[in-house]
């Protein structure tokens, strides 16, 4: 059978990201398809090498503030349809969600909001996930495959971050955003990596601030979710903690497509 290698990463801020060897790390990695969070760009800000790299198409959304968000997904694979958002005009003016649809499989790629700013903006994020949710879904009762990629923004277990005490009142480790991970898995989805690798300091995402990378004092906030009809397709599912380029680094999945090579 033939698999497809799907990659999410969160850039924060893709026209950075070329001084940083982007192009060169795509050409060298030759993802199927890959998904980024926080591009801060409109498509029309980006760069002709950032628009154009060879054997892709490119999908871009962005938010309607300057700078900010973001999200883009590059394809060798060619998707039947392409979606912009989750149709909430409040959630989609922030750039946050592209669905595409492929042959066998509906793929979301997501820039969760961050809830840490305010009271106001955690209530944000607690709507922003059920509303995703609930399109979610929506497809996945109608039979269709679904894969989530993204920065969720919480980490979901004490396993999954290096600090969890220090950090029970934060969010990204909130009780109520660490159960809403729960009640998603209870609809019938998989956290990939967790099919994989059971082990502790397996983080994607670290403070700059403080150099938490050089110590792998960091969370993992990025995730690949999967329905539970893929299972068996879901042939394995990693962490890139030596690509560098921003506060994150990539994940990615190895699906077979259920179509023969």
């Amino acid at each position: 059978m033939a698999s497809i290698y799907i990659l999410s990463w969160n850039v924060n801020g893709l026209r950075s990201m070329l001084k940083k060897g982007f192009v060169e790390w795509m050409e060298a990695t030759q993802p199927d398809i890959l998904c980024l969070q926080e591009t801060k760009a409109t498509e029309i800000q980006l760069p002709k090498e950032l628009r154009h790299i060879h054997g892709y198409v490119p999908y871009f959304f962005s938010a309607e503030r300057k700078g900010y968000s973001g999200v883009g997904i590059y394809t060798k694979v060619p998707p039947v349809e392409v979606k912009y958002g989750l149709g909430v005009p409040r959630f989609d003016r922030e750039g946050r969600t592209l669905i595409a649809e492929f042959e066998d499989f509906v793929l979301f790629n997501i820039y969760f909001p961050n809830g840490k700013a305010s009271d106001e903006r955690l209530e944000y994020k607690m709507d922003f996930y059920n509303a995703f949710m609930e399109v979610a879904d929506s497809m996945k009762d109608a039979g269709k495959n679904v894969i989530i990629c993204g920065d969720v923004n919480t980490a979901h277990k004490e396993i999954d971050l290096a600090r969890p005490k220090q950090n029970e009142r934060s969010s990204g480790f909130l009780p109520q955003e660490r159960e809403w991970i729960d009640t998603f898995l209870g609809h019938g989805y998989l956290d990939t990596l967790r099919m994989f690798e059971q082990g502790p300091g397996n983080y994607t995402w670290w403070d700059m601030k403080t150099r938490a990378r050089d110590r792998n004092v960091g969370w993992r906030i990025d995730y690949f979710f999967a329905s539970g009809g893929l299972k068996d397709r879901i042939r394995s599912a990693y962490i890139l903690s030596d690509v560098m380029g921003s506060d994150h680094c990539p994940i990615g999945i190895e699906l077979e497509t259920g179509h023969s090579s």
